[in-house]
This record gives structure tokens, C-alpha cells and sequence, in this order.
């Protein structure tokens, strides 16, 4: 029953009076830790691993929602291109592998299922043709696994902002364009992981999910006068295609222009997909939100799909996150399948990874 919780919205609610006055204390203590942490690192109280190679870093400093799957793909598949030997460092958030490391995939084939490596390393894996996706809780020992394995001298890590404990030579922040930065609170009473004061730490700033029609800068006035406007970029989540189950080839996103669907997500900002379907023309006429890393079962599936046929709809959409989940849970005939989606960040390519260049030409 608690899988079927939406967190970003019991999250809205609960951190209002009363519940807001214990969920405030709990975030100052959580606030302290971090800020011991970030102290200790910062004065070489705590010694940092440094793996024998380039390491990059991708990350935020909010609970889900920015987009940092598809950056890490985008990044890892020009690293490849420029031919480098690239390897992308997960945690694994949600994944149930035992050991130290987890080979996921070694650039060929996949080797481990999304239950082991949790569901973004997995779809990373699958996503990206020559390159090796490792998991492991301590990254410093799978990028020394990546190392030995397959001469990686190129390391993307994965949600890494907060991984103080492993060196990186060039710090990628993500943060969503819709949200303020500096009117939110450190977890439990908000989504922040660190003080925004943190933002800081990064070399490189993308404003995700932007949209020029409401375009805002989320950035708080010290982080403005930090950055120029050459290390700021803005990021979009533009849809590729609709892959329907049963079709290996995928039709355009215009296809859905029109249509009635039904649809479903589990990330950690679900509205945004909603929000994606209705600007391909699409007529969502349900949508079911559910939290981060859900763990589907056939049930919900099967609930989802007769919710559609009350309706009269011939098509339920989610994300390709969700689909490595349940693309084996489908027992039914129904027209059920995701959207594709690259990162894109929005004509600025070129200026974006002349900095990663220049960062590892430096290293050299």
C-alpha cells in the first residue's frame, strides 16, 4: 500500500502546521550532518579516493525531478564518440545487488536486470551502445572494477553532487527551472539534499526542464553573481518517439496529436510527463502519479489497463524509466508502451562540451 504513496505530494502536505514544526527540526539536524561533512571534506579532514582517470559528475541538489538519466546519457554517448574509454558509476538507488559491484553492462550486453541495479543504471545500460554501466555503492571501487575491466579513463558518475568521498575533476548541477531554489527546505521538510549554498561546489550549471514561455532563472542572487553566463546552461526533455509493445520501431512523437490516452508514471516529478503528453497534442484523459522508483506488480498494471477500457481508450503511455519494469509484467494485448525522450540542451552543444574538453585536456 505505501508503494502506491505519491511523495511529492504527501510531502506537500504534511510539510504544513503542524507536521511542518517536527519536520523543521529534523531538517536542522539533517543540516548539521551535512554541513560537518562538507567541512570535513572541504579541509582534508576526511581524505578523498581519486580513480586514475577523468571523472565527471552529475548531479542535484534536490530529491528527484531534474533530469539527470538522460544528461548522464547524452554526456557518456559524446565521451564515447570523442573516443574516450567511457564508463557510467551508479549507486544503484533501489537495487537489490549484493557485493561490493555490479557489472551491469559491459558496453554490449546487458548483464544484470533493472531488480539488481535499480531502474535508472539499467535504463542507462540499455540506452547506450559501447559503454559500460557499473554499480556500486562506494563508486571509487567500481570505477577501479571499470579500470582493470575495460581501460576506462573516462568516468560519468551518476547522481554523484553528494558523493563527496570520491574526487571528480568537473562538477555538473542540475536544477529544474520550475523550482525556486531558495525558498525551499533541506529534507524531510523540503526536497533540498544541501543548503543552496552548495551550488557553489559545481563547475557547470544547467537549468532543466526550461521552457522559454515561462522562463525564470531559479538560481538565488549569490549563485547569479558566481556563475557566468558561459557556465549556465538551459536543458530540455525533448520526446524521440513512441515505442507501442509489440513494435520495435518507434513512430513520431506528432503521432499521438489527437489521440486519447491513458497514463502513468513513477519519477520523481510524474507531472512532467503528464505535462509532455498534453504539449504532443495528446487528450490524457487519466493520469496515475506514482512515487519514484515504484515497484510495479502485474496487479497494477492490469488495474491501469482496465481503468483504459472503462474509458474507452486504445493506448496507455508512460515513461521509458517505468518500462523497463513492466514491460515483462503485460500480460494483456492492450496497446500499452512509453515515450522516448533525449536530452537537448537547447543549441548550446558545442560551448557545453568545449568545457568538458578543455577540463580534460587540463587533466593531460
Amino acid at each position: 500500500m505505501l508503494m502506491n504513496v505519491n511523495w511529492t505530494v504527501a510531502q506537500r502536505y504534511f510539510s504544513k502546521f503542524p507536521f511542518s514544526v517536527f519536520l523543521a527540526g529534523l531538517s536542522i539536524v539533517y543540516g548539521l550532518g551535512v554541513k560537518v561533512r562538507s567541512v570535513a571534506y572541504s579541509y582534508g579532514l576526511i581524505k578523498r579516493q581519486e580513480l586514475p582517470g577523468f571523472v565527471l559528475s552529475v548531479g542535484n541538489i534536490t530529491a528527484g525531478g531534474t533530469g539527470k538519466t538522460p544528461a548522464v546519457i547524452m554526456i557518456a554517448q559524446w565521451a564515447r564518440n570523442q573516443g574516450y574509454s567511457v564508463c557510467v558509476l551508479s549507486r544503484g538507488y533501489g537495487g537489490n545487488y549484493k557485493g561490493q559491484v555490479l557489472e551491469v553492462s559491459d558496453g554490449r550486453r546487458l548483464k544484470a536486470s533493472w531488480f539488481d541495479s535499480g531502474d535508472e543504471p539499467y535504463l542507462i545500460a540499455r540506452k547506450l551502445d559501447g559503454v559500460p554501466v557499473v554499480v556500486a555503492k562506494k563508486r571509487y571501487l567500481g570505477g577501479c572494477y571499470a579500470r582493470e575491466k575495460f581501460g576506462t579513463d573516462f568516468f560519468v558518475l551518476d547522481d554523484g553532487y553528494q558523493h563527496l568521498s570520491l574526487k571528480r575533476n568537473l562538477d555538473l548541477l542540475l536544477i529544474d527551472s520550475d523550482d525556486a531554489a531558495a525558498s525551499r527546505h533541506l529534507i524531510p521538510w523540503g526536497r533540498l539534499r544541501e543548503p543552496v549554498s552548495a551550488i557553489c561546489r559545481a563547475d557547470i550549471i544547467v537549468l532543466s526542464n526550461f521552457n522559454y514561455t515561462v522562463a525564470m532563472n531559479p538560481l538565488p542572487s549569490f549563485a547569479r553573481a558566481r556563475f557566468s553566463d558561459s557556465m549556465i546552461f538551459q536543458g530540455s526533455h525533448i520526446p524521440t518517439g513512441v515505442v507501442l509493445l509489440g513494435n520495435r520501431s518507434k513512430v513520431a512523437p506528432e503521432w499521438l496529436k489527437g489521440k486519447d490516452v491513458g497514463a502513468f508514471a513513477g519519477i520523481g516529478k510524474p507531472e512532467g510527463f503528464k505535462e509532455t503528453l498534453l504539449r504532443l497534442g495528446a487528450r490524457v484523459v487519466f493520469f496515475r502519479a506514482f512515487s519514484d522508483h515504484h515497484i510495479y506488480t502485474q496487479k497494477d498494471i492490469q488495474r491501469l489497463i482496465d481503468i483504459a477500457k472503462k474509458k474507452n481508450l486504445q493506448y496507455l503511455l508512460t515513461t521509458e524509466k517505468d518500462w523497463v519494469k513492466i514491460q515483462d509484467l503485460v500480460v494483456d494485448d492492450f496497446q500499452i508502451g512509453y515515450v522516448a525522450i533525449r536530452f537537448d540542451l537547447m543549441g548550446r552543444e558545442r560551448d557545453f562540451f568545449k568545457i568538458i574538453e578543455d577540463s580534460v585536456q587540463r587533466l593531460r
